[in-house]
């Protein structure tokens, strides 16, 4: 399965829209979020992709409550506060917000794969067997909008450069 991993939206709209373009290019079938949405208006346009979503709140989204009051009956969203544990074709994936808790999570070996935001820039390594990745930003801060496409099957993660 290929799964869109995307972080650090910061309200560009505009990226955003451009990485969801790229989500359905992609056949994209689900999506991992590592945190900074900062409004819920990103929100709104991530859910109408209606792909199953896990996602986790960063450290400029202080909008919890009203994030919550958008996806609370939607049975595909699903927002965790700081750290979330999935299993997607049998592959044991965390993500989370900041770099320091990613790795962590990553010497426990008890992970395919971690993924992190909050740094804007994009991170592809390896913690004994578990990679650890962070798609970049969608916002643009440093000049380019990134995401990734994770594959289940392969265990591998291509960042994708919309600036490119």
């Amino acid at each position: 399965m290929k799964i869109a991993v995307l972080s650090d939206i910061h309200d560009n709209i505009w990226n955003l829209k451009k990485v969801l373009k790229t989500i359905k290019k992609e056949k994209c079938e689900a999506i991992l979020f590592c945190g900074d949405y900062c409004a819920p208006s990103v929100v709104i346009l991530i859910i109408e992709l209606k792909l199953p979503t896990y996602a986790v709140f960063g450290n400029v989204d202080g909008a919890h409550y009203e994030i919550m009051k958008l996806i609370r009956n939607l049975p595909f969203y699903h927002q965790f506060k700081e750290m979330a544990e999935v299993e997607i074709d049998k592959r044991k994936i965390a993500l989370c917000h900041y770099p320091q808790l990613a790795e962590g999570l990553a010497y426990t070996s008890k992970y395919d794969v971690v993924f992190h935001g909050h740094t804007h820039k994009v991170r592809q390594e390896k913690i004994g067997k578990t990679l650890i990745i962070n798609p970049g930003e969608i916002m643009g801060l440093r000049g380019k909008c990134s995401f990734g496409v994770y594959d289940t099957k392969t265990n591998k993660f291509r960042a994708l450069n919309l600036n490119d």
